[in-house]
C-alpha cells in the first residue's frame, strides 16, 4: 500500500476511467492528490494502479470519495485492502468517524463497505448525475482495530 501524490495523476485518472466511469476530471484528481487533508492510497502492480481509495480529513472525520478497483481485479479482496489501509490512516491521523455515499443500486460496494462496518444513516435523492440516490454511510473508527481484516467476503468497487 502505498500514499498515492500528484505522480500518480494519470495512473488514477485511468483507474477512475475505467472502474468508475469518470467520477473526476483530471483536475479534480490533480487537486485530490495534492493536499495534505486528503490521503489516497493506492496498491500497485509494477506500473498499473490496481485499486485505490481516497478521503478527506475533516476535524474527527474521514469523508472517504473515491474507492476503485480495477474491474479486471476485482473479487480478490483489493477493494477490502485499500479501504480498511485508508480507515486505519485516519484512524492514525485522529478521526473518530468515517462516512461516504455509494449509490443506492450499488450492491457490490455497499457489501464491501458493510463487511468493513458502515451502516445506512440516510439517503440524499438524487445524488448521482444519473439521477440515482445515494445512501450515506457511517461508522466510527476504532483505533484498535483494523478494517481490512474485518469478516465478509470481499466486493467489486
Amino acid at each position: 500500500m502505498v500514499q498515492l501524490g500528484p505522480q500518480a495523476l494519470e495512473a488514477c485518472w485511468s483507474l477512475d476511467q475505467a472502474a468508475l466511469g469518470g467520477f473526476w476530471s483530471r483536475p479534480q484528481w490533480q487537486q485530490e492528490l495534492e493536499q495534505d487533508r486528503r490521503p489516497c492510497l493506492g496498491i500497485w502492480r509494477g506500473e498499473d494502479l490496481l485499486a485505490l481509495a481516497c478521503g478527506w480529513l475533516v476535524a474527527d472525520e474521514l469523508h472517504i470519495t473515491a474507492v476503485a478497483t480495477h474491474p479486471e481485479q476485482r473479487r480478490q479482496g483489493l477493494g477490502r485492502r485499500v479501504l480498511g489501509a485508508l480507515l486505519s490512516h485516519a484512524a492514525a491521523e485522529g478521526a473518530q468517524h468515517a462516512t461516504l455515499e455509494v449509490a443506492a443500486g450499488n450492491q457490490a460496494a455497499q457489501a464491501l463497505y458493510a463487511a468493513a462496518g458502515f451502516r445506512t444513516a440516510g439517503v440524499r435523492r438524487g445524488y448521482y448525475r444519473s439521477g440515482e440516490d445515494a445512501l450515506i454511510q457511517w461508522m466510527r473508527l476504532d483505533r484498535g482495530a483494523d478494517p481490512s481484516q474485518s469478516p465478509g467476503g470481499s466486493a467489486a468497487t
